[in-house]
């Protein structure tokens, strides 16, 4: 019986820099899987327009893959219950190791484990690499010990180690000679809808849209990235989220293409590291405080806040009709692309949290449910953060004014104007707040009033501080 090696994709869904596959191949001949878990994903509230972009990048994959005489079996499923059912179709390939790459979330450590005890019975090896983050989670600690809980001295700290130690990014394999193998008969994958047709997933597309950013944007990237109007970010963060492309690649290609600039402060090219950063500071924190998945606040004297959860109200806000014209124009964005502007996302969830008085996790799961960049540990990290609930989260009585935002962030209301067209004919001055002039019905009135709205939350949050203090002193 042949003896081959099987790569199983997941979210590593990319030939360069992948140790899972520049391991197997190394090994022996090479053999790889996909499987699309459809109920697990809606489980995880995966927006379809995200499930589209990971079916058709990993039929990318599959021709990509083929360049390296590596077939890749592309297998539709239901949940994660029907794993050991596929690797019992392929066993008698000759399997003598399954290799991965780590996936930190909850369900998938257990569905790993799982899996992992049952190949071990049947005498196949397990290899697992962990390469999500630039340094593993855990890899260093702050002063006593444990996971940092704040930023800042996450990032120096990182800095620190990236000095010391720099990035590794893995070359593309080189081919292996044809395997012949009578692949068995599965549930093919079924395509998607198209719905993320605009985003491309030929992997030399995604790296040359990283090269054009990083020669072309990145110096300009600390002025303009607060300006949604403008296409000043990268927008490689759906790419980021399957892993089509890895954070060690952007990073190397970072240094490559802005030089000194890196080691500017507040350079174009400095604040876009900080941002990847962010990225590997939110999964170091889910890996060292699990209960995050289970959709628990960090800062755990929030969990006596008393939200409102006026389900009409958040209903505005899902729809982009709350009358403020930057949150609605945000939404909107959001619901038509399945993508939205980071300084939005951070309008809206302050909003939806500190003046609509809604639980922030009614937020998280929408976000989920609708972006094609969702990663639930960016997501949860953004979201506690606006609520302040979380790891560095911003103080409670920090509170956006969303007329003060739009103004600030969208002077001239072009973005406005794009996504609210029923506000485009009105001029500068009261686009940001249409409420003063008589209006037509087709755009909504304001559905709080944000001074007032600003008090209430002020008011939840010394009251959920003065319910800890008296719990504190009882016990």
């Amino acid at each position: 019986m042949p003896v081959v090696q099987l790569v199983w994709f997941r979210s590593d869904l990319r030939v360069y820099d992948n140790a899972a596959l520049t391991e197997a191949m190394a090994q022996g001949p090479t053999i790889a899987l996909f499987v699309a878990f459809r109920q697990s994903w809606y489980q995880h509230d995966m927006a379809p327009v995200k499930q589209d972009l990971i079916r058709r990048r990993v039929q990318a994959l599959q021709q990509e893959l083929a360049g390296l005489n590596v077939p890749l079996l592309l297998v539709e499923g239901n949940s994660y219950q029907d794993v050991q059912s596929v690797f019992e179709q392929l066993l008698p390939l000759g399997i003598a190791r399954v290799y991965t790459e780590v996936e930190y979330e909850l369900r998938e450590r257990r569905r790993d484990q799982v899996l992992k005890d049952w190949l071990a019975v049947r005498g196949v090896a397990w290899w697992q690499c962990d390469r999500q983050c630039v340094f593993v989670p855990g890899s260093f600690v702050n002063g006593s010990g444990a996971m940092y809980q704040v930023y800042t001295p996450f990032k120096k700290r990182w800095l620190q180690r990236f000095a010391e130690q720099g990035v590794q990014v893995l070359a593309k394999p080189k081919p292996q000679a044809p395997v012949v193998l009578d692949l068995p008969l599965v549930t093919p994958m079924q395509g998607g809808n198209n719905s993320s047709a605009d985003w491309p997933v030929q992997q030399d597309d995604v790296m040359q849209q990283l090269r054009h950013f990083c020669q072309q944007q990145v110096q300009d990237y600390q002025k303009l990235r607060d300006l949604p109007a403008l296409d000043a970010t990268s927008r490689l963060s759906p790419y980021l989220a399957i892993g089509a492309i890895s954070v060690r690649q952007c990073i190397a290609r970072l240094q490559v293409e802005a030089g000194a600039d890196l080691q500017q402060a507040n350079s174009g090219a400095s604040v876009w590291l900080s941002e990847l950063i962010w990225r590997d500071f939110y999964k170091h924190v889910l890996v060292a405080w699990p209960d995050l998945i289970k959709h628990q606040p960090f800062q755990t004297d929030t969990a006596a806040i008393r939200w409102h959860n006026d389900e009409t109200l958040f209903q505005a806000w899902c729809d982009g009709t709350t009358g403020y014209p930057l949150v609605d124009a945000a939404m909107r964005q959001l619901n038509q692309t399945g993508w939205m502007h980071n300084r939005l996302r951070m309008v809206v969830a302050s909003f939806l949290v500190k003046d609509l008085h809604i639980d922030w996790r009614w937020g998280e799961r929408y976000f989920m449910s609708r972006l094609i960049d969702g990663d639930f540990a960016a997501n949860n990290g953004g979201w506690q953060w606006a609520a302040s609930t979380g790891t560095d989260a911003a103080p409670y009585f920090r509170i956006f004014n969303p007329v003060t935002q739009s103004e600030r962030f969208d002077p001239d209301g072009i973005f406005i104007r794009n996504w609210v067209p029923e506000l485009a004919r009105l001029p500068n001055q009261h686009i940001h707040w249409p409420h003063k002039l008589p209006m037509s019905k087709e755009y909504p009135g304001a559905v709080v009033d944000h001074a007032k709205a600003r008090q209430v939350t002020l008011e939840l949050f010394r009251h959920a501080r003065q319910q800890g203090e008296k719990s504190d002193e009882s016990t």
